[in-house]
C-alpha cells in the first residue's frame, strides 16, 4: 500500500531556521538568505557508496516515489517529495541520502509544508532562543605538518604535468554538554547570509559554491577559486579585493576549476555563458574570485537530470585539481586524510529531477552523540602557492564554523 505524501501552501510562520517539530530532532536543511528547505525526522535513508552512486541514488529516489501518492497542493520547483542529498568526495567513502518525514519550504514569499502520512498536517512551534555556551576543546591542527605536505604538492606540480591540487585538513573539537545542530545553522545564516546553509545526517556548514543547480531546463553553477583573508578594515579589504583579482597565481587557479565545468556543460548544452573574467564574493571572513556559469540543456529523448550532471561535474577543479587523475592520484599519495561527505555534493533533488547540490564547503561532521566535531578546510595549490600563505587561508576558512560553535 502507497504512503499518502501531501504538500499544501503555509500562512504565516518563524524563519525556516527557527522552526521546530515535536518529536523530530533530525534536521536536514538547505537554506540561503531565508528562502530554502527543511526537513525534519527521516522516513527513509539509503546510504551507498562506488563507482555508480550516482546512478544508484537515481534508481532508489525513483523506486520511492512510485511507493507515494501524492497530492501537491503547490507545484513548482522544491514542492512535494524532496530527497536531501550527501555524496562523498570518493566514491570508496559512504554517501547519505534522506527522505525527512517533514518538509517546509520558503521561496519568494511563498511558503508549503509537506509530510508523509495519513495524520493531519504537523504543528510547527519556534526553538528555544536560550543560548547554551559549549565548552570546545580543539586538537588536529599541525600546521607545520600541513605545509610539508603543501611543499611536496608543489614540488609534484613542477616535476610532472599535474597542475593543481586541492589538499584538504581538518581540526577536531570535543564539546561539552552538546551541539545542536539547528543553533549552528542558525548562527550560520546569521553571519553569512549569502552562503547556502546546509545540514545532513550530522554534516552542518555555510558553503559559497554551488556545484549545479537545476530548474527545468536551465543549468547554473558557480564556482570559486582564489582566496583572499578580509581584515575588517574596509578601505584595506577594498584594496586586497582588487589586488585578487590581478592576482597571476589565484587567475590561474580560478581559469582551471571554471574551465573544467564548461567543459563538462558544453557538450550537453545547446547553448552557455561562461563570463571572461570573475567577479570578487566577498563573504565575512574572505573574499573569492567567482564565476557564474550557466546553460541550458539541450532537448533528448533521455533528459538530463541532477544525478547525472552530479555525475559529470563532481569533482571539479576547485575541489580536486587539474587533470582530474593526477590530482586525485596527488590527493591520495598526499593528503592524508579521510574526507568522508567535505567537498561533496550536498542539497536537495525534487521528483522532476531538478534541485540544488551545493558543494560542502566551510563545514563540520558532527558525532553521532553530538559531543565532537570535525571541521574541514581546503586549498587549491598550484606552481605559484607558498605553503604558509596555504595555511593562513586554510585558517579563515575554518572561521565560519569555529564561530558558529563560539557563539552555540
Amino acid at each position: 500500500m502507497n504512503q499518502r505524501f501531501t504538500t499544501e501552501l503555509l500562512g504565516d510562520h518563524p524563519a525556516l531556521l527557527e522552526i521546530s517539530i515535536e518529536n523530530e530532532s533530525a534536521i536536514s536543511a538547505w537554506v540561503r538568505g531565508g528562502e530554502g528547505l527543511i526537513g525534519f525526522g527521516e522516513y527513509k535513508r539509503f546510504v551507498l557508496s562506488g563507482p555508480e552512486r550516482f546512478e544508484k541514488a537515481r534508481a532508489w529516489w525513483r523506486n520511492e516515489l512510485q511507493n507515494f501518492d501524492i497530492e501537491n497542493n503547490v507545484l513548482g520547483s522544491g514542492t512535494g517529495p524532496i530527497l536531501f542529498s550527501s555524496f562523498a568526495f570518493s566514491e570508496t567513502e559512504d554517501s547519505v541520502l534522506i527522505i525527512p518525514n517533514v518538509v517546509i519550504g520558503e521561496r519568494k514569499g511563498k511558503s508549503w509544508i509537506s509530510w508523509i502520512g495519513n495524520k493531519p498536517q504537523p504543528r510547527l512551534s519556534q526553538i528555544s532562543t536560550v543560548k547554551k555556551p559549549l565548552e570546545l576543546r580543539w586538537s588536529g591542527s599541525n600546521g607545520v605538518e600541513w605545509q610539508a605536505r603543501v611543499s611536496q604538492a608543489i614540488a609534484e606540480i613542477k616535476d610532472n604535468s599535474l597542475e593543481k591540487v586541492v589538499l584538504a585538513r581538518f581540526i577536531d573539537c570535543e564539546v561539552t554538554p552538546q551541539i545542536s545542530a539547528q543553533r549552528i545553522l542558525q548562527n550560520l545564516a546569521a553571519e553569512y547570509p549569502a552562503t547556502w546553509i546546509f545540514s545532513n545526517n550530522g554534516l552542518v556548514g555555510a558553503t559559497p559554491e554551488l556545484l549545479v543547480r537545476l530548474s527545468k531546463s536551465l543549468v547554473t553553477s558557480r564556482i570559486l577559486a582564489g582566496t583572499i583573508r578580509k581584515t575588517g578594515n574596509d578601505e584595506k579589504d577594498l584594496a586586497l579585493a582588487g589586488s585578487l583579482a590581478r592576482s597571476s597565481k589565484d587567475l590561474e587557479e580560478h581559469e582551471y576549476a571554471v574551465r573544467s565545468v564548461a567543459d563538462v556543460l558544453a557538450p550537453i548544452c545547446t547553448s552557455t555563458n561562461v563570463p571572461e573574467t570573475p567577479f570578487v564574493l566577498h563573504l565575512a571572513n574572505v573574499m573569492h574570485l567567482a564565476t557564474d556559469v550557466t546553460g541550458v540543456l539541450a532537448d533528448s529523448t533521455s533528459p538530463t537530470d541532477i544525478f547525472e550532471l552530479a555525475h559529470k561535474l563532481h569533482p571539479s577543479a576547485a575541489v580536486c585539481g587539474t587533470p582530474t587523475p593526477l590530482a586525485k592520484k596527488a590527493i591520495n599519495d598526499i593528503e592524508g586524510i579521510s574526507r568522508g561527505r567535505y567537498a561533496g555534493p550536498i542539497g536537495w533533488i525534487d521528483a522532476r529531477g531538478d534541485g540544488e547540490l551545493g558543494i560542502a564547503l566551510r563545514c563540520g561532521q558532527i558525532s553521532n552523540d553530538a559531543k565532537s566535531i570535525r571541521l574541514f578546510a581546503g586549498c587549491g595549490i598550484v606552481n605559484g602557492s607558498n605553503p604558509e600563505s596555504e595555511y593562513a587561508e586554510s585558517q579563515a576558512k575554518l572561521l565560519p564554523m569555529r564561530s558558529a560553535l563560539e557563539r552555540h
